[in-house]
């Protein structure tokens, strides 16, 4: 037994399942040709591929992309030439022009992501959902051994999509979800006994979540650049840096503690849309676009309300201008609302409370102090009112 590991963690199997370049191979079900290229997502509605004649089609490449679009994600090929998820379109052409770009379908991705989920769930019943990619499942209350179960799971969900995932299983969920990225695509590692060292150790700071660039950097300026750097680190030197909580967590981290339970519900704490233009969008005389994504975003924020069942009191606007500053405003009202004229008038007003004296890069709504939403009338009487929405 890993000396690291305490008897009631080690009795635990907690698998972390993530979708390999889902997206991606969500979209190389729907143009198989593309399988063994470099394909990126994140394009315009207008990279959508053509079908010509004879029933060939013809795909848009990286090359000569102009505009402020980034990555959503892309397929290992297309990472292999160092083009990966976040990164600007623009760049991405410099360095794969050649590479396929496709634009983003999340319709498609959503029911994916249902099929998978729903693939786990009749194998095994304890899921925490992580996002449309990703979960977390507690195996512990299974009498069947790791390897055939986990080999089930992933049976299931290529079954049930057509796709990989990768799934790592481990006494707990910081190191599975390390686990699950190790031998990516279509990979099953387990951590065992002795895998600490032998596996982890080894990997740097980055890969452990939520070690983002910032403590990745100020780790480095301390000589620590590798798990088994932060493990032989002093207390008192990450204290001192970090501070008591959280250099009790990277204490933690580096022994592989993690005593987090899989959650099989939790209550949201907000809701947001937003979006980044493609170019610069100039206050008064891109009036128009802007009221009209402005509408768009708190219809969909309503959609996402109505559809996950809650109702919400604070309403938020962010701003990002050109110059990269970024701008949040925020209100609560006296009733709680999932319309979107409601949530259309509170953001107007956060909006005026803003010095609108740059060009916006984007913008966004966000509604919180959610509940659930409930049969008492109110929000059939907010829907009575007038629906007729502008930019402020």
């Amino acid at each position: 037994m890993d000396p690291s590991l305490s008897v009631s963690a080690a009795q635990r199997r907690i698998a972390h399942l993530d979708m390999d370049a889902f997206y991606a191979s969500v979209e190389l079900l729907r143009y198989p040709e593309l399988r063994g290229l470099p394909v990126v997502i994140g394009g315009r509605n207008d990279t959508q591929p053509r079908t010509m004649p004879d029933g060939t089609r013809v795909f848009s490449r990286l090359r000569g992309y102009t505009g402020r679009g980034v990555i959503t994600t892309s397929t290992y090929e297309a990472r292999a030439l160092g083009v990966f998820s976040a990164m600007g379109l623009m760049k991405a052409a410099q360095l794969a022009p050649a590479a396929i770009l496709l634009p983003v379908d999340f319709t498609a991705y959503r029911q994916y992501s249902r099929l998978f989920k729903a693939a786990v769930a009749s194998v095994a019943s304890c899921i925490e959902d992580r996002g449309i990619d990703e979960i977390y499942i507690d195996l512990s209350d299974s009498e069947e051994d790791t390897l055939p179960l986990a080999q089930r799971i992933k049976d299931a969900v290529t079954g049930a999509t057509g796709l990989s995932c990768s799934i790592g299983i481990s006494p707990n969920k910081l190191l599975s979800k390390i686990a699950s990225d190790l031998d990516k695509p279509n990979g099953l590692t387990i951590i065992g006994p002795g895998d600490l060292q032998r596996r982890i150790w080894p990997l740097p700071v980055g890969k452990v979540n939520g070690i983002g660039p910032k403590a990745q950097a100020r780790l480095a300026n301390l000589n620590i650049f590798t798990i088994a750097h932060l493990a032989a680190a002093p207390p008192d030197l990450l204290q001192q840096h970090f501070g008591l909580s959280y250099a009790r967590w990277l204490i933690d981290v580096a022994l592989g503690h993690d005593e987090r339970r899989v959650v099989t519900f939790s209550e949201p704490k907000s809701i947001s849309r937003e979006t980044t233009f493609e170019r610069d969008l100039h206050v008064q005389r891109d009036r128009a676009a802007l009221s009209e994504v402005f509408v768009r975003l708190c219809s969909q924020l309503e959609a996402d309300l109505r559809r996950k069942g809650y109702v919400g009191r604070t309403i938020g606007i962010k701003l990002r201008f050109n110059n990269f500053r970024t701008v949040t405003r925020d209100i609560t009202l006296p009733a709680h609302t999932a319309d979107a004229a409601q949530i259309h008038r509170a953001a107007g007003q956060c909006l005026k409370r803003i010095s609108l004296d740059h060009k916006i890069r984007l913008l966004g709504v966000r509604i919180s102090s959610l509940r659930t939403s409930s049969d008492d009338g109110t929000e059939a009487l907010m829907l009575q009112e007038p629906r007729q929405l502008t930019l402020y």
